[in-house]
């Protein structure tokens, strides 16, 4: 088959590596790169990290508004699809770049293979969920990693062409964590980082991304809860996404002492700074998946998240706190106590396996 594949962002980077070389095995492809995410620390560095090839062609599809954006894909990607007519346009995920695509791809009869089908929020204030509802009901295939997804997607009347296929992060995640086991892969992860040296257990990592943590009272709201949790022998590590450092620039409000801002990490530095933490705190799903598979407690700063999996069971380590400080220190004194975290992070660095979904290779051969 001759596919298009369409990814933006740095999480539909990481799922692309993941699904890449099983999809180039069976099938041809053409790789296609919005430019939604232009910027070399959130995109560029994911295709020295994970291998990547370079995209057959790049669009310019980064900056403005959310409309202006994905108009400026949507024209870009009409030009390459009608060029390239590809049998099937291949899409990851919620961005602006996944609903652009599945517009244009349905415009011009081009049938869509939704990777992360079914997953939902419910909360339609949340653009990504509003993206994934439209790509869902306009895909012919809908990849769900979840049996959660799926139900979702039975809930909405779709059922012909839904495949329960497992997470392909789960796939990248479960080939990469032997190589960041040790304490050593953690020095290289973070040399250059303030702060360091970085020891296994005694920091926090965190990351913050989403739009509706950009506000002037969200922000205010996090940076409460960040300096009420960091302390001078277990700091914060926070890898601050170029919008949200804009925006916080912009506010004229301060970090405490005891957090330290970084570029965003590559995707092999990212996955050894949450394997060796004490605590992860972030608002990415992604992210709140790998922490759920590595063990590593995690504290979601959200008030919903489609993830449901990673907050169910009586082992689960993931908790949403939103943007409550209350709530965050709660959970950190009961999932990360303080007087364990070493102990218990070295324990789980040194022990902790991820097996793989299969879901790549179940992608590539159900699109033959």
């Amino acid at each position: 088959m001759r596919i298009a594949t369409i990814v933006g962002t740095r999480p539909q980077l990481i799922k692309a590596a993941a699904l890449q070389p099983d999809l180039r095995a069976l099938h041809d492809e053409t790789f296609i790169d919005t430019g939604q995410h232009w910027d070399d620390a959130l995109a560029g560095v994911f295709f020295r990290d994970l291998g990547l090839v370079r995209p057959d062609l790049t669009l310019d599809g980064g900056g403005g508004t959310a409309a202006e954006q994905t108009g400026r894909i949507m024209v870009g990607l009409e030009a390459a699809l009608r060029a390239i007519v590809p049998d099937i346009v291949l899409v990851f995920g919620d961005t602006n770049s996944t609903l652009a695509a599945a517009l244009v791809a349905a415009r011009l009869g081009a049938p869509i293979a939704h990777v992360e089908a079914g997953l939902r929020s419910f909360d339609r204030r949340m653009p990504e969920e509003v993206n994934r509802i439209v790509t869902d009901h306009l895909a012919r295939w809908a990849f769900a990693p979840t049996e959660a997804a799926v139900a979702n997607l039975a809930a909405e009347g779709l059922t012909d062409g839904v495949h329960l296929v497992g997470d392909v992060m789960r796939d990248l995640a479960a080939r990469t964590v032997e190589a960041v086991r040790d304490e050593a892969a953690l020095a290289d992860a973070l040399a250059g980082v303030p702060g360091g040296p970085w020891r296994t257990g005694a920091f926090l990592f965190a990351t913050i991304h989403r739009a509706e943590n950009r506000s002037p009272a969200a922000i205010g709201a996090w940076l409460a809860l960040l300096d009420a949790v960091a302390r001078p022998d277990r700091p914060i590590l926070l890898a601050l996404h170029p919008g949200t450092r804009a925006v916080l620039d912009a506010t004229g409000l301060s970090l405490g002492p005891d957090v330290v801002v970084t570029e965003p990490l590559g995707y092999r530095a990212s996955l050894a700074a949450q394997l060796h933490a004490a605590a992860v705190l972030t608002d990415s799903g992604g992210i709140q998946r790998e922490a759920a598979w590595l063990g590593t407690p995690c504290l979601v700063l959200r008030s919903s998240t489609e993830w449901v999996e990673t907050l169910a069971g009586d082992g689960a380590t993931s908790v949403l706190v939103g943007l409550d400080a209350v709530a965050a220190t709660a959970a950190l004194a009961r999932l990360a106590p303080a007087e364990r975290s070493i102990d218990d992070a070295r324990a789980r660095a040194a022990t902790r396996m991820i097996e793989t979904d299969g879901a790549t290779a179940a992608i590539a051969r159900l699109l033959a």
